[in-house]
């Protein structure tokens, strides 16, 4: 993108030069173009940004506009189809591959975190296009929670987080890079392709809570009679709330006479926002986890009575447990009894997924195990939650290179190989 550099003159005077890469890419010639005024700099910006970062047609360096009719960029009617709502919400609604539930999180994107910012800007090159500084203004309205050019007066943002930030660029940025490919592409370049987001652990991101067992024991403790099996599930399993709170009567089975529990499914939302079940998150979170005698126990009790089909763990009314209502209702109020008994943690319900991933590190259980546990789809994505939990195993680093370095500084030679050494050494 264009830029304006300013400089003062030795002689007097200030010089404004406008600088930019023909073309746009980093490896393209650099360009540039001198005023001695401001506002005929910014004019002159706003043309080569306008142009796709070229020369304006019939200007001159060092002179201008060849034909005084061109200082004045065409009025052309703008096709309604590339405004960016409309472009936007037509790129949503032809993505393929994706859910219901998270075509419907995209609209919701498009709809409250980008069009207020947006609404009046094309995705084709022009004056009217979005650009790189657009993009970058942006970033920082989400970030400090600025409120959007096009808000209602009484309309309050809260700043996002680096992770949601960062998961918005990214649609925008398919978004307008859509508009960049095909036979003849709407724009020259991504405005979002060169941006430098925030690292997902910049700020004061939300981190995981850790319980104690102690801690752990008195939430239990505290729980409705309802909700206190469900939660020693999540807790012994590590398993989602979409997952857990899925669970039917029939995944609850035998192989080689060991108790297992079959994660298949978990909750969705169509575009319409009604709930069903379907396929885990990944192909990894479809999988068999073994179970203690306890936990075994405890889900055949919640078995009990019930057909194959029906669900282990049911609201009060019969049906599925909505997060926000079982938050409101169980959690929280156990959160609150145990903090008046010593818990100074504030977990959250999902928290109980890295507790139990924690109490796995913290018993020398591989990563690789742990892994597979969870349902994560990469070992690295288990590094990256829990990696920093094996401090927990200094002790054990600690002996295992005492003892290596202690047979290093005292080395004692095999009978095999000074045997060799001692017949070599006669030979000679």
């Amino acid at each position: 993108m264009a830029s304006i550099r300013v400089r003062e003159r030795k002689t007097g005077g200030t010089t404004y030069t406008v600088t930019w890469r023909e073309g746009g890419a980093r490896t393209d010639p650099p360009q540039s173009e001198k005023f001695d005024d401001e506002d005929g700099a910014k004019r002159f910006k706003d043309l080569v940004n306008g142009h796709g970062q070229h020369w304006p047609p019939n200007w001159v360096k060092g002179v201008g506009f060849v034909d005084p009719a061109a200082a004045e960029p065409e009025t052309m009617a703008v096709d309604p189809a590339h405004m960016f709502e409309a472009y936007a919400e037509k790129h949503v609604s032809l993505l393929t591959g994706i859910e219901g539930g998270t075509k419907r999180k995209y609209y919701r994107m498009v709809r409250d975190v980008m069009v207020p910012w947006f609404r009046d800007k094309t995705i084709t090159d022009g004056p009217d296009a979005i650009t790189e500084e657009d993009v970058k203004a942006w970033l920082l309205a989400l970030k400090e929670g600025t409120s959007a050019p096009h808000d209602p007066s009484d309309r309050k943002r809260t700043a996002y987080s680096a992770k949601t930030v960062r998961d918005h660029h990214g649609l925008l940025s398919a978004i307008l890079g859509s508009a960049t490919r095909g036979q003849i592409p709407l724009r020259r370049y991504n405005p979002c392709s060169d941006t430098k987001l925030p690292r997902t652990d910049d700020g004061d991101s939300e981190e995981k809570t850790f319980l104690e067992h102690w801690e752990a024991g008195l939430i239990l403790r505290h729980l409705a009679a309802d909700a206190v099996d469900l939660v020693q599930v999540m807790l012994g399993t590590g398993l989602r709330w979409g997952e857990v709170s899925a669970l039917q009567v029939r995944d609850v089975d035998h192989v080689g006479g060991r108790p297992v529990l079959r994660v298949s499914r978990t909750w969705k939302g169509d575009e319409n926002g009604k709930r069903f079940t379907g396929a885990p998150k990944s192909v990894k979170s479809r999988r068999t986890l073994i179970l203690t005698p306890y936990l075994a126990s405890l889900l055949a009790r919640a078995s009990r009575g019930k057909k194959k089909t029906d669900l282990l763990f049911r609201a009060v009314e019969g049906g599925p447990w909505l997060p926000g209502t079982f938050r409101r209702l169980r959690w929280l109020p156990a959160i609150e009894a145990a903090a008046a008994e010593g818990m100074l943690k504030q977990p959250r319900l999902h928290d109980c997924r890295h507790t139990h991933a924690a109490w796995l590190v913290a018993r020398n259980v591989p990563l690789p195990a742990i892994s597979a546990r969870l349902g994560h789809e990469s070992i690295q994505t288990t590094i990256d939650e829990y990696g920093h939990l094996l401090a927990i195993l200094d002790d054990d680093l600690v002996a295992a290179v005492e003892y290596s370095m202690g047979a290093a500084l005292d080395p004692v030679i095999p009978d095999d190989v000074r045997g060799a050494l001692e017949l070599e050494a006669a030979l000679v």
